[in-house]
């Protein structure tokens, strides 16, 4: 069959016999059509209206309803470069994406009809996702949609939600808008919706398979994976960046890049004195890569410290030359300086902290071995005057 050419009497179609008649008298054949259009309009492949009759025919699936505040739609621009799944498969196979305003065709009051038309048909099982700060100055009149402030739309999707998603920082925790004076009085979700809990996927923008690694445990077992005490999935935040960082070895080793572009920069040394973040931050960002294009498309992958984008009072607070809060293990401090010439070796100064540590070193343990031989003797003293 030539590429993009689609049978439309494909033997593999679901059950359509319940639409005859049921969309302004649509055939089986003119559904098929139809939903092939949608495809295109999507900017999918025709092959894909195959997919999207099966999925208008299939058992319901989660309801997902995703609003947008004060962001700059970085959150829905990661979300479509997935691949496994991809996105066409996730909102076809899996939930039922019915609001989206990035993403949805219709617009106006047909955009806002269905989205209370889908919030009264799922009423306490539909799954509420958010990006963006919420202003909350001035009555929050700095962010309105459909003639409704932001922070009134979160509050009345919320009340019928099963659940409540924060995606990205700026939904978390804030993110830039709530930075330095915050004009507009931005702020998180979980300081506007205090009645449930609120599932916070922080990061500038976070890695898409952390919320759909989310969702779909939502989907598969009914409940939330185990989260930390700021309300993040730990199986995405559970561990510090600097643990799985791949430039690790180098801080281990005290092997550090001083300016941009230096040798050290250049061979990949560790960017702790660059003002990397990593060792104040928790995420994932090192294990599982962005958009599928290889494990180097993350900050320090690319040469820039990291800025700390899922912590709040890191991330757009600390200078991003400011060095990070060490949270673990410390730099080493008795190495050699890092470009020594070939040949040189230790210098003298190094040579000297060295040699006082292990002379520290001896000298305790010839003290213990000397106190621990007069325990020995008076022990024995104290047993032969007992006989």
């Amino acid at each position: 069959m030539p590429d993009g050419h689609v049978d439309l009497d494909a033997e593999h179609i679901g059950d359509l016999d319940e639409y005859e008649g049921a969309l302004a008298g649509l055939s089986r054949r003119e559904f098929l059509t139809y939903c092939t259009g949608v495809a295109a309009t999507l900017g999918l492949s025709p092959a894909f209206g195959v997919k999207i009759a099966n999925a208008a025919v299939a058992a319901p699936r989660p309801t997902v309803i995703w609003l947008s505040g004060q962001a700059c739609t970085g959150c829905t621009e990661s979300l479509l470069r997935t691949h496994h799944p991809s996105l066409e498969t996730l909102i076809l196979d899996t939930i039922s994406l019915d609001y989206n305003e990035t993403l949805m065709t219709g617009s106006g009051h047909q955009a806002e009809n269905w989205k209370q038309q889908a919030m009264k048909d799922n009423w306490g099982k539909y799954l509420m996702v958010t990006d963006g700060s919420i202003p909350t100055k001035d009555g929050g009149v700095y962010c309105k949609v459909a003639g409704k402030t932001y922070k009134d739309a979160v509050l009345e999707c919320a009340k019928g939600a099963a659940a409540v998603i924060s995606m990205g920082s700026c939904s978390s925790w804030g993110g830039w808008p709530s930075t330095g004076v915050n004009p507009t009085g931005a702020v998180g979700l979980n300081e506007i919706i205090k009645d449930k809990p609120v599932v916070s996927v922080p990061g500038c923008p976070p890695n898409p398979y952390n919320f759909l690694s989310l969702v779909l445990h939502f989907v598969a077992f009914g409940k939330l994976p185990e989260l930390d005490d700021k309300m993040r999935p730990k199986f995405a935040y559970g561990r510090l960046i600097h643990e799985n960082c791949e430039r690790r070895p180098h801080f281990d080793a005290g092997r550090f890049a001083m300016e941009f572009g230096d040798y050290g920069h250049r061979q990949g040394y560790c960017l702790y004195k660059l003002g990397c973040k990593g060792p104040e931050t928790y995420a994932n960002c090192p294990s599982v890569g962005f958009n599928d294009v290889g494990q180097g498309t993350w900050p320090v992958g690319t040469g820039h410290p990291c800025f700390g984008c899922t912590e709040k009072g890191v991330g757009f607070t600390k200078s991003i030359h400011e060095l990070a809060s060490l949270k673990s293990v410390a730099p080493p401090n008795t190495y050699p300086a890092v470009a020594v010439d070939k040949g040189e070796g230790m210098s003298a100064g190094a040579a000297a902290v060295v040699a006082g540590i292990v002379g520290a070193a001896v000298g305790a343990g010839a003290v213990i071995s000397s106190r621990l031989g007069k325990q020995d003797a008076k022990t024995e003293s104290s047993s032969t005057a007992a006989e």
